[in-house]
């Protein structure tokens, strides 16, 4: 098959396939769930994604959430910490060990509680939008070398 003859469904099988809900998928991501199903689980341990979805068998190891998690962590709770913190000072004025007594648990908690949702919200979003090998084995790589029109299949 020559270059010139190879179809646009056939480079990117994703234009064909229906298209994905990013809001259901991010929902179902930050509960926890599969942003494919949402009926399997999405984590084997506190934030480790398992490779396969037990219910719909949906490849999940493809995610590359990296450090956006994290980060939209600290800025989230960062923002609530920070005019807490402020508000309690304004009308309170606390000596120094009761704002500490009383930040440090809340600020630890808080980020251990929107770690594992934020990064699943990130998951269904790369899911939904078909990021990092998630629109499937044959989807188009732009990184990729385009395939030579003169060698047979």
């Amino acid at each position: 098959m020559t270059q010139a003859s190879t179809s646009f469904s056939e480079i990117a099988p994703e234009a064909t396939e229906p298209a994905r809900s990013v809001v259901q998928a991010m929902r179902r991501g930050a509960a926890g769930k599969c942003p494919a199903c949402g009926k399997g689980k999405l984590y084997g341990r506190y934030l480790k994604v398992i490779d396969t979805c037990p219910t719909c068998t949906e490849e999940l190891h493809h995610h590359r959430a990296d450090d956006a998690p994290p980060y939209f962590t600290i800025l989230i709770v960062g923002h609530f910490i920070v005019a807490g913190v402020m508000m309690v000072e304004d009308y309170f004025h606390p000596n120094y060990w009761v704002h500490i007594l009383m930040w440090f648990p809340l600020t630890i908690g808080l980020s251990l509680w929107f770690l594992p949702r934020i990064k699943g919200a990130l998951v269904g979003l790369q899911w939904a939008l078909r990021m990092h090998g998630f629109a499937g084995p044959h989807a188009f790589d732009p990184a990729a070398p385009p395939p030579d029109p003169g060698a047979s299949v």
